[in-house]
């Protein structure tokens, strides 16, 4: 089997403050969190942004400024930049930071969706914040747009013109016959690195057929022209990790999907939550690639070509 790449979600946009005390919000909470994972073995970072005043989701390129240079100074790491930003953000506000910075990775959700918060609020017995309960409630309401519009103009402006390769998250089994769509359209080309993504409410659940399903499905329209990973939300993160890496596929972990490192347990950092499932891999006998060895398995452009 190929070297497995592991990527490491660091902040996200879903999880709130309130929720655990180590989910990193400041730009020196981000950068710390990020190195660590790298040195872990992450050879992918997945970045957000977060307002370090209040915690909230943020898409201001100043917010990514403030950690993205500091994190390439102490790591060879890929820098895989969000365009989902958060469902209440436009697209613009979205792409803003990515315009800005060039990376050689990018992440793109292939289509719109529910994206359904709100049975965490349950969860949560005080806030820290006032933004962050109406948040999570007022998800039941709340739809994520990718229209086809949308992911041109991304594959468009991120892809064509300033050379990111993406990291295609695929909720659901349609995500995938789109990303064909677009690759019939000539406006993607392979390899393509497509995000099975299990578990969130409004897309397909954490069930182990379902990635069987994805698989078989990718393969019937992508052959060898593609690589999947696997990110599955909550409790499910690691046992769907090993089913990923036991399949020949890669894997994604991090306090963006998951707060936990055990039953009840939050995870201390992403480092901890990155160091765990490489010693899950090794022991199935895939061995984690470098930073290197990603970006050739991935087509990718090079951190020199940034304006990170």
């Amino acid at each position: 089997m190929p070297p497995i790449l592991i990527t490491c979600a660091i902040t996200g946009s879903i999880h709130t403050p309130s929720m655990s005390p180590y989910l990193p919000v400041t730009p020196e909470e981000i950068a710390a969190q990020a190195v660590e994972a790298a040195e872990a073995g992450a050879a992918i970072l997945h970045l957000h942004a977060r307002d370090p005043e209040t915690g909230q989701p943020s898409a201001d390129p100043a917010h990514f400024r403030a950690f993205l240079p500091r994190i390439a100074a102490a790591t060879d790491a890929v820098l895989n930049l969000s365009t989902g930003g958060s469902a209440v953000m436009s697209l613009e506000e979205r792409l803003a930071a990515p315009m800005e910075a060039r990376p050689e990775m990018c992440s793109l959700n292939m289509g719109t969706m529910n994206f359904a918060l709100y049975p965490m609020a349950e969860r949560v017995e005080e806030w820290i914040h006032d933004w962050e309960k109406p948040f999570l409630e007022g998800s039941d309401d709340l739809v994520f747009r990718n229209t086809p519009r949308d992911i041109a103009r991304i594959l468009t402006a991120l892809g064509r013109e300033r050379g990111a390769r993406f990291e295609f998250e695929c909720y659901d089994v349609g995500h995938l016959y789109m990303l064909r769509h677009f690759a019939d359209r000539g406006l993607v080309a392979p390899p393509f690195f497509i995000q099975f993504v299990f578990g969130v409410l409004g897309g397909i659940g954490a069930d182990p057929e379902n990635l069987i399903h994805m698989k078989r499905i990718a393969d019937k329209l992508f052959g060898s022209d593609y690589a999947f990973s696997v990110l599955a939300a909550g409790r499910y993160q690691m046992p769907f990790a090993a089913k990923a890496a036991a399949m020949g596929g890669h894997v994604r972990v991090g306090l963006e999907d998951s707060l936990t490192i055990g039953p009840g347990e939050l995870a201390q950092s992403n480092a901890q939550q990155v160091a765990k499932v490489r010693r899950i891999v090794e022991e199935l006998g895939r061995t984690p690639a470098s930073p290197d060895e990603a970006r050739e398995i991935l087509g990718l452009k090079g951190a020199a070509a940034t304006a990170i």
